[in-house]
């Protein structure tokens, strides 16, 4: 359980994705952006627009094996290394 912030849970159902998503999620990680971004690919999630810009700025946005879309954010690890 997270010490601060909404409790999240998801719950599987049997029928497939229909229509675009009621709910959109951004997630902004501990760890840098990129990092969350490949072990999210690595898990099953597919990029489906990258919005990364070379000065750090943007996001990606990905999608779970059903379609459902989310964006990752810049990290702590990237805003606290932009501000230094």
């Amino acid at each position: 359980m997270l010490p601060e912030g909404p409790l999240l849970h998801f719950n599987q159902v049997p029928e497939p994705k229909t229509i675009k998503n009621r709910l959109h999620l951004c997630l902004r990680p501990k760890t840098t952006r990129e990092e969350e971004v490949e072990r999210l690919l690595n898990v099953g999630a597919t990029l489906v627009d990258d919005r990364r810009e070379s000065d750090g700025a943007g996001w990606a946005v990905l999608a779970d094996p059903e379609g459902n879309e989310f964006c990752v954010l810049r990290g702590e690890a990237d805003r606290a290394a932009m501000s230094s």
